[in-house]
């Protein structure tokens, strides 16, 4: 339930409602022993096909329309130590080529470090990269931080370099890459749109809709602002006197994050995690968000969606946001004291038609469409499908062409890291779960794949084809 599983299902729904295309979301498939790792709520599947189904019912109950795009699945394998989930085997190969015109790699980066097989840029037309996180600010939090950030940093503009026509990066918060711009092609779920619009029209009524004061919602890990709420809070807690938080949130650091809380007798009230649309929380007015791990916090712009203010640091990840007047950016801790106080104090003002739109997924898919290139790719392909035959036609054509340096140099790089990522010893030397270099045999059971035969040699990702595809 994280924004990097969810905010790519909400693309994929939206982009399939053009039928300018056909759509395939791929989804990483967990055997039961990871499932009970990752998944809420000590939920877990039988089969690829129950998984399938409530996937489904989980987004159109939130659209609101029937969604039209096929699910599909590749072998994942649960990291604990870096709370990932990394391929297994060769992700390309579950893809018919005859479908391969685009690639959409939500999380390039995550996905390519270990991936030993087929090019992306040569089995698909086009390939675009969507980068959702700031891994080398979580990295550098870490033993040794500053070291595998150096690395890390490398290997990431390399992946993206060989793998990805283009890039686009959800805020200045993360690291520049070859061919990359900023860009925020996210929305929000339509139902916090609902729930703004409503506490709206109440407030304008004369109803008090929003009673309940100030929260803060996200995984209970340090990384994800519960270091610095509680710097804040402790720092400022004479100065705060009289204010409370509740905290929502289920995570690995949930001990340490209440003890830390109750050792410096802060006013903070923890509950378990729950989805950010419960009606529960509709009554907040005050959402506090001092992550600076965030590339673009989902529950930032749900909140602001839902008409609240929101109280949060003044860091790129929080560029998008600055222009709707119920945001509140702090740059210092004395700021967030000020912040927090004339947010308590005063109403949020309702979002206008323009500022709704703008956090809609209708809105970021035509970003998405517009800075990804995909509406000039989608014609060529469309002008070129009466001619060309096919898709794999038309990459024998690409092929023809005559290369020029830059092409040969990410050749080059693609080669390397191929050779890189086909020795298990080197994976295991950087981290790699042992055995991703195939999916094992429950994979092949739960998925009906052919047994492993010899080890050869992601976050979800995405292709899509034209119709006449």
């Amino acid at each position: 339930m994280t924004g990097t599983a969810v905010n790519p299902l909400f693309r994929a729904a939206y982009l399939a409602k053009s039928s300018k295309q056909y759509v395939t979301l791929m989804v990483p498939w967990l055997c039961k022993s990871d499932q009970e790792l990752v998944y809420p709520n000590n939920m877990t599947f039988s089969s690829p096909e129950d998984q399938e189904t409530y996937i489904r019912n989980w987004l159109e109950e939130r659209v609101g329309f029937k969604t039209d795009f096929r699910i599909s699945f590749y072998p994942g394998k649960f990291q604990k130590e870096r709370r990932s989930i990394i391929p297994a085997g060769d992700t390309s190969q579950f893809i018919p080529s005859k479908e391969a015109d685009i690639a959409i790699l939500e999380e390039p980066e995550h996905l390519n470090w270990y991936h030993h097989g087929k090019r992306w840029t040569d089995k698909f037309n086009h390939v675009v990269g969507v980068v959702h996180t700031n891994y080398l600010e979580y990295i550098k939090r870490e033993k040794n931080g500053a070291i595998q950030a150096f690395f890390v940093k490398h290997i990431n503009n390399l992946v993206a370099r060989a793998y990805c026509h283009k890039v686009l990066r959800l805020s200045g918060a993360t690291q520049d890459l070859a061919r990359s711009m900023i860009c925020n092609v996210h929305g929000v779920n339509p139902k916090f749109l609902e729930v703004g619009e409503r506490i709206a029209a109440e407030r304008e009524s004369g109803e008090q809709s929003m009673s309940k004061g100030a929260y803060f919602l996200g995984k209970m890990v340090w990384a994800k602002g519960y270091r610095e709420l509680i710097d804040l809070l402790a720092k400022h807690k004479t100065d705060l006197d009289g204010f409370k938080l509740d905290v929502y949130g289920n995570g690995e650091d949930s001990v340490e994050v209440q003890s830390a809380a109750k050792k410096l007798d802060l006013n903070l009230n923890f509950h378990k995690g729950r989805d950010h649309a419960d009606d529960s929380l509709h009554g907040y007015k005050v959402f506090v968000n001092p992550s600076i791990s965030d590339v673009l916090c989902t529950a930032t712009a749900e909140a602001l969606a839902m008409g609240k203010f929101v109280v949060c640091a003044d860091h790129p990840s929080n560029d998008f946001f600055r222009s709707f007047p119920n945001c509140l950016t702090y740059t210092t801790s004395e700021d967030f004291v000020a912040k927090v106080k004339e947010a308590m104090t005063r109403d949020p003002q309702p979002l206008t038609p323009e500022q709704r739109y703008n956090l809609s997924w209708e809105a970021a898919t035509q970003r998405f469409m517009e800075h990804s290139e995909l509406d000039k790719v989608l014609s060529s392909n469309g002008d070129s499908a009466s001619t060309s035959g096919s898709s794999v036609d038309r990459r024998m054509k690409k092929s023809a062409s005559l290369p020029n340096m830059s092409d040969i140099v990410d050749g080059g790089l693609a080669f390397a890291h191929y050779c890189f990522t086909g020795s298990e010893l080197l994976r295991l030397s950087t981290g790699a779960v042992p055995g991703t270099l195939n999916y094992n045999k429950q994979h092949s059971v739960d998925m009906h794949l052919l047994p492993p035969q010899v080890e050869l040699g992601m976050s979800a990702w995405y292709h899509y084809s034209t119709p006449s595809h």
